[in-house]
């Protein structure tokens, strides 16, 4: 996924960049398609950060009270879960914000306005 999202990111500025599209109506349109594929995607991936995040808390609040040292494990393994699901969730929220701000500049182009958020995006 990592690789896919930046690939299109890239193609996308280049395209905005260039200004290489005639029919800037249908890039719009295959741009907000993908924004939802990757914003389905973002919300899947918040989704099972959160309940692996709720699982590694009790898990230690499991250890704390109980003492037993057998729970261990399982809380590495959650950790080691965790913190790649943190970093692809945080490649995701950022790619698609960012795909946003494409839309907006793709928007302007469409309307002939030839600075494109030159200032602000």
């Amino acid at each position: 996924m990592k690789k896919r999202i930046t690939e299109y990111v890239d193609y996308i500025d280049n395209l905005i960049e260039t200004k290489g599209s005639d029919d800037w109506g249908r890039e719009i349109e295959k741009h907000l398609t993908q924004i939802a594929f990757f914003a389905h995607e973002r919300l899947v991936h918040l989704i099972v950060f959160c309940l692996v995040a709720i699982c590694t808390v009790g898990s230690i609040i499991a250890l704390v009270i109980s003492g037993e040292i057998v729970l261990l494990p399982l809380i590495i393994m959650l950790f080691v879960l965790l913190i790649p699901y943190c970093m692809h969730y945080y490649l995701l929220e950022n790619k698609v914000q960012y795909m946003y701000r494409q839309y907006d500049k793709m928007v302007l182009l469409k309307e002939g306005v030839d600075k494109a958020f030159s200032e602000g995006l």
